[in-house]
């Protein structure tokens, strides 16, 4: 159960990245990325939606709004990495 809230909450946080950077869909933001250097990335916590760019396989950055460690990559969320 726990792995799917995960997988919800994956998902959502992907949703508001790409609307955030202004993307059309999630197959856009991925072609954009996929061979760059860095990836658009979004705080993980709840009610916190700031955004900065990361390396591509980021799943802990840190988040200058929450002062934690909850950044990940759009490559993570999707699941490409």
């Amino acid at each position: 159960m726990e792995q799917h809230i995960e997988a919800a909450k994956r998902r959502s946080k992907l949703e508001q990245l790409i609307e955030i950077e202004g993307f059309k869909s999630e197959e856009a933001l991925l072609a954009a990325v996929i061979t760059d250097s860095v990836s658009p990335a979004i705080c993980m916590n709840d009610g916190c939606d700031y955004t900065a760019e990361m390396e591509p396989d980021q799943d802990r950055g840190w988040c200058e709004a929450c002062g934690t460690n909850s950044v990940a990559s759009a490559l993570i969320l999707a699941g490409i990495i």
